[in-house]
């Protein structure tokens, strides 16, 4: 049952992808364009918002936009080919080489102010699709052909156990981070100082990360219109709360197969070959336009070409740092 429901996930993943590039002649290109320039724009205004998180953070230095939205692209590009998170890892090493004197936890802590709007936006999104029926009721998630919500909503008692583990591991680190490491916790504090600053952080960081999910549901709404199913607020509403879904402890890549299940049990299209060509379509569109955006601002404002490098300078600095001895000389990470 399991392996089969997960074998399900992939099938979906599949067939979707068949149907997408069996109706690329059917896509409305130009719509397309319009949804990739909103999807840049997106990664812009929450690259302005970390700029002002850092301005907060360090206020004698000086931050220029370019190389820190370069280093936000470049870690995006990164993450949708690389798992674990190596993309974050390389945009917090390379923007701490722009701040003399900046240290790791600091503008890690800085990267994550965003978290703060974006659990709260995207909880609204949910609620909304809840709200307007959008989303499958309880009874009927078992049934659908993707492990990832099959699983966990045929099994509620593990999905809570494994939640609880998870939550309590990361309390533990963190009690045995500031326990062995007090200098720590300043330097985490000096990361989001722009939270004690109420009404700062909501015109410097809460208006420009507004604007980058107004540029989301924009790029969702023109995507739903290139594929022909038409944009809809509740359209938007569902496919942004399936990609949320779908990601929670995922069992494949981005939430492969539980997006395409959820999609064709939900969204309304003109058939089911659209919601699957435009669910595999756009994350697939999604992840290339990351990785060329991505490798763009490493080869044009980092003058390289040896992303690995980059990775694992960043990766090697990083434990160094977590060690507690000094960084390594980044100096070399200009040139390939």
């Amino acid at each position: 049952m399991t392996l089969a429901d997960l074998a399900s996930s992939f099938n979906a993943f599949g067939n979707g992808a068949r149907a997408f590039f069996e109706n690329l002649s059917a896509i409305d290109w130009g719509a397309f364009a319009v949804a990739l320039l909103f999807l840049l724009a997106m990664q812009l205004a929450r690259a302005w918002a970390w700029r002002n998180v850092l301005r907060a953070a360090y206020p004698r230095a000086r931050i220029s936009f370019l190389p820190l939205s370069a280093a936000y692209l470049a870690g995006a590009g990164i993450n949708a080919i690389i798992p674990a998170r190596a993309g974050d890892v390389t945009k917090v090493f390379l923007v701490k080489r722009q701040i003399p004197g900046s240290s790791y936890p600091a503008v890690t802590s800085s990267f994550l102010v965003q978290t703060v709007f974006d659990t709260t936006a995207g909880a609204l999104v949910f609620l909304y699709a809840i709200g307007q029926g959008l989303l499958p009721r309880p009874p009927q998630l078992p049934n659908l052909p993707a492990f990832e919500i099959s699983f966990w909503a045929a099994h509620p008692q593990t999905f809570l156990i494994v939640t609880v583990a998870l939550l309590t591991a990361a309390a533990v680190l963190v009690a045995l981070l500031a326990h062995r490491v007090r200098r720590f916790w300043d330097r985490v504090r000096q990361g989001v100082a722009i939270l004690t600053q109420p009404r700062r952080y909501l015109r410097e960081v809460a208006a420009w990360q507004g604007i980058g999910w107004l540029c989301r549901f924009a790029a969702f709404w023109f995507f739903l219109e290139a594929f022909g199913i038409g944009g809809s607020v509740g359209g938007v509403a569902l496919v942004m709360s399936v990609q949320a879904i779908s990601t929670i402890v995922p069992f494949t890549p981005g939430g492969a197969g539980a997006q395409q299940a959820l999609l064709v049990a939900t969204l309304e299209g003109p058939s089911r070959a659209a919601v699957l060509s435009f669910s595999v379509g756009t994350q697939i569109a999604m992840a290339a336009w990351s990785v060329v955006l991505g490798f763009a601002a490493i080869l044009l404002v980092f003058r390289t070409t040896d992303w690995r490098g980059l990775i694992r300078q960043a990766q090697d600095e990083a434990r160094e740092n977590e060690a507690g001895t000094a960084p390594a000389s980044a100096s070399t990470a200009g040139t390939s």
